[in-house]
C-alpha cells in the first residue's frame, strides 16, 4: 500500500476551500492509502503567534480532522512538534539546501516583501516541510497548486541526499485533485479563497453558522446576465459556486446547469446555501463534541506514538548516512 503525507498549519479558520481542496479528499484517501495527517505547528511559528491562540488552533484543527471523517484506526493523525524527528531531519535537510533555491520560493518572496524584520524560519521552512514528507517514505503528497513549488524542492532535496550520501529516500509524487483543488473567493472569484482575506464575506469557515453561510453565499459576486452556466474565464463567480455545488452534491456540473435553466441566480444561491449547511452541520456537531473530550487526546497520543516509531527509523538512517553520532546497529 502506498503512503500519503499531508500537513496543515493550525493558523486559525479552516475555510470551505481547505475542506474541499484537502480535508474532504483525505477522507476518501484513507481507504486506499497508508495516510499520515500532520498538524504542522512548527510551520506556524515562522510568523508571530499568540501562545494560547496557537494551542487552541492546534486542538481545533485536530477535532476538525476527526469531525470530517478521518478514522484514527485507518490513518495516523498527529501534531508535528510531538515528533522531534521532524525538527532534527529538517536541520539536516537545511544543510543540503542552497540559499538561492530557498530565496526563490514564491511564498517566501510574497511574505517577506516590504518587511524589514523577516524570520529566518520563513526562509528555511521548506526543508522542514521536506523532512515532514520524507520521514515516512511518502509516495504521494496531495497539495494545491500553490504548494507545488515546495514539493518540487522536496524532490530535489531527496534526490540530492540520495546521490550524495545514501539512497534512502522515496521520491514523492505530487497529487493535485482534479476538481475543487482551488475554490475561489466569494467576493473576488479571480483569487483563491483564503482565511487571511480581510473581507470576511470572501470565505466560508467550516464552523460558520447557517445564517452566516446563507448571507455569504447570497452576497457572493457573480455577473449580470443571470444564467447559471459554467464558464471559468467569462463567468468566474458563478463557475466557482457551481464547482462547490457539484462537489457537495456529487453531481456533474452539466446536470446542475440543466436543473437551473431558465432560473435566476437567486434560486441557485438559495439552494446552494442549503446544500452547504446540510453538509457542514454534522461536521460542526461532531467537532463541538470532540473539543472538550478525552477521546481527542487519546487519538492524538496514539498518532504521536505511531509517527514517532516510523520517523525515528528514518532519522537513524539519515544520521548514519551523514556520519552523525555513533554508528547505529
Amino acid at each position: 500500500m502506498k503512503t500519503i503525507f499531508s500537513g496543515i498549519q493550525p493558523s486559525g479558520t479552516v475555510t470551505l476551500g481547505n475542506y474541499i481542496g484537502a480535508l474532504k479528499q483525505f477522507v476518501e484517501l484513507q481507504n486506499e492509502y497508508n495516510c499520515y495527517f500532520c498538524i504542522v505547528d512548527q510551520h506556524a511559528i515562522t510568523v508571530p503567534q499568540e501562545r494560547l491562540e496557537l494551542r487552541k488552533n492546534i486542538r481545533s484543527l485536530a477535532a476538525l480532522y476527526i469531525a470530517v471523517g478521518i478514522d484514527p484506526e485507518k490513518a495516523t493523525l498527529f501534531i508535528q512538534s510531538e515528533v522531534p524527528a521532524h525538527a532534527q531531519a529538517g536541520w539536516m535537510l537545511q544543510c543540503v539546501s542552497y540559499i538561492g533555491e530557498l530565496e526563490r520560493m514564491t511564498q517566501f518572496k510574497d511574505k517577506s516583501s516590504g518587511k524589514e524584520a523577516v524570520s529566518a524560519g520563513l526562509l528555511t521552512y521548506p526543508p522542514l516541510m521536506a523532512a515532514d514528507i520524507l520521514l515516512y517514505q511518502t509516495d504521494l503528497v496531495p497539495v494545491g497548486e500553490d504548494q507545488k513549488q515546495h514539493l518540487e524542492l522536496t524532490r530535489d532535496l531527496a534526490e540530492r541526499f540520495n546521490n550524495k550520501y545514501n539512497d534512502i529516500f522515496t521520491i514523492p509524487e505530487v497529487r493535485i485533485p482534479k476538481v475543487g483543488a482551488r475554490i475561489m473567493s466569494l467576493q473576488d472569484p479571480t483569487k483563491k479563497m483564503s482565511k487571511s482575506d480581510p473581507n470576511r464575506k470572501g470565505f466560508i469557515s467550516i464552523l460558520d453558522d447557517p445564517k452566516t453561510i446563507e448571507k455569504k453565499i447570497k452576497s457572493s459576486v457573480t455577473d449580470s446576465d443571470g444564467i447559471v452556466k459554467f464558464d471559468k474565464e467569462n463567468k468566474p463567480g458563478i463557475s466557482n459556486l457551481l464547482s462547490i455545488y457539484s462537489i457537495f452534491e456529487n453531481k456533474p456540473i452539466s446536470v446542475i446547469e440543466a436543473h437551473y435553466e431558465g432560473k435566476g441566480y437567486g434560486d441557485f444561491k438559495g439552494d446552494l446555501a442549503a446544500v452547504v449547511v446540510k453538509n457542514l452541520s454534522p461536521i460542526q456537531e461532531k467537532y463541538h463534541s470532540l473539543m472538550e473530550s478525552d477521546e481527542l487526546d487519546r487519538i492524538l497520543d496514539m498518532g504521536a506514538e505511531k509517527a514517532n516509531i516510523q520517523a525515528n527509523k528514518m532519522l537513524k538512517k539519515m544520521e548514519n548516512a551523514m556520519g552523525l553520532g555513533r554508528k547505529r546497529r
